[in-house]
């Protein structure tokens, strides 16, 4: 194909050379257009990020959410929640979801940054035995009415698992699916429940104690093996917030906003 051709005072671009120069334009200019886009994903002045979550760590994301359509408007940003953890694994699998915020652990085929650690507590009505006792141990939960959480929700077999580690078998009054509802149930007289305390929201009616040795859930966020620019800036900002407690079910725990040294419920 000709795309030049010679003439007396010089080079002229044939027709099919004036197609070619316009496409090439095109090109140049999607280039650049790229070039950009990648840019302003870096400086977060712009670009989208999708996350997702586990149900009950909504409360952890918000403020950073928050945060990011004050500080960076022009980042388009969509949530997923999910109680399944296989479900957020997919939302990876499938390219749906840039950054899952999740419980640990995860499939070694992802790349996790740990984010915090999330204390277990219990929740209780204010006039309940239990939370009358100055120190509370998981052991104390043996036999006591439980708001446990529905099968499709992930907490239901980790909680058992700790509590069948532990040598403990409380007795499951109701299930929900809904980790929130949990201690608004327990603090309602139905029992007691075992939560994350992101679960445990200002004004809470109960009572709030913390375990005997702490009992804390490792948060991380979960991203594919190559981490785009956005993404690690937010899963930055995640880890500066950490999850937060309300002043007065800190209060209640006897203790101020600072992370507690991992532990497990002992046996």
């Amino acid at each position: 194909m000709v795309l030049l051709r010679r003439e007396p005072r010089g080079v002229k671009l044939t027709p099919a050379g004036r197609a070619a120069v316009a496409d090439a334009r095109r090109a140049i200019e999607a280039a650049a257009a790229a070039v950009q886009s990648a840019r302003a994903a870096g400086e977060a002045t712009g670009g989208s990020l999708r996350l997702a979550c586990a149900q009950s760590l909504v409360s952890v994301l918000a403020p950073v959410v928050r945060e990011w359509h004050h500080r960076h408007p022009k980042v388009t940003i969509t949530l997923r929640e999910s109680t399944s953890a296989e479900e957020l694994h997919g939302f990876i699998d499938a390219d749906e979801a840039d950054v899952v915020l999740m419980p640990a652990p995860v499939p070694d085929r992802f790349t996790a940054t740990v984010v915090a650690d999330e204390e277990i507590v219990l929740a209780a009505p204010t006039d309940h035995p239990i939370a009358r006792q100055p120190v509370v141990r998981v052991q104390d939960l043996d036999g006591v009415r439980l708001v446990h959480f529905a099968p499709d929700n992930g907490l239901s077999t980790w909680l058992d698992r700790s509590l069948t580690k532990a040598g403990v078998r409380p007795e499951p009054v109701m299930r929900t699916s809904v980790t929130v509802a949990a201690p608004q149930l327990a603090a309602a007289g139905l029992g007691v429940a075992v939560c994350p305390v992101s679960a445990i929201s200002a004004g809470f009616p109960g009572a709030v104690r913390s375990f005997s040795p702490h009992w804390v859930r490792q948060l991380v966020a979960v991203t594919p093996t190559t981490l785009d620019p956005l993404a690690a800036r937010f899963i930055a900002n995640m880890r500066r917030h950490g999850v937060h407690v309300p002043r007065d079910v800190r209060t209640q725990l006897g203790g101020d906003n600072s992370t507690p040294a991992k532990a497990r419920p002992s046996s």
